[in-house]
């Protein structure tokens, strides 16, 4: 799997390599937003939302070679 590194590590890392990170595994993204007056919940807003390429999501079809091998 991929290195765990921990919260404090201050080390750079180039857009580039954040995106084939992401992308190559995928990541989910919530949030909540409630709207709410004299403390009454007026309005609240779910969501969630899921980032990845394609080919992480989808197998390769059998038989098919990849651009890699």
């Amino acid at each position: 799997m991929s290195e765990m590194v921990p919260a404090d590590d201050t080390r750079r890392i180039a857009l580039v390599d954040l995106l084939d990170r992401v992308l190559g595994g995928g990541v989910v993204i919530t949030g909540e937003i409630t709207l709410s007056l004299a403390d009454v919940d007026m309005v609240r807003i779910s969501l969630r939302t899921l980032i990845a390429s394609v080919s992480a999501l989808v197998p390769d079809p059998v038989g098919q070679e990849t651009a890699d091998d």
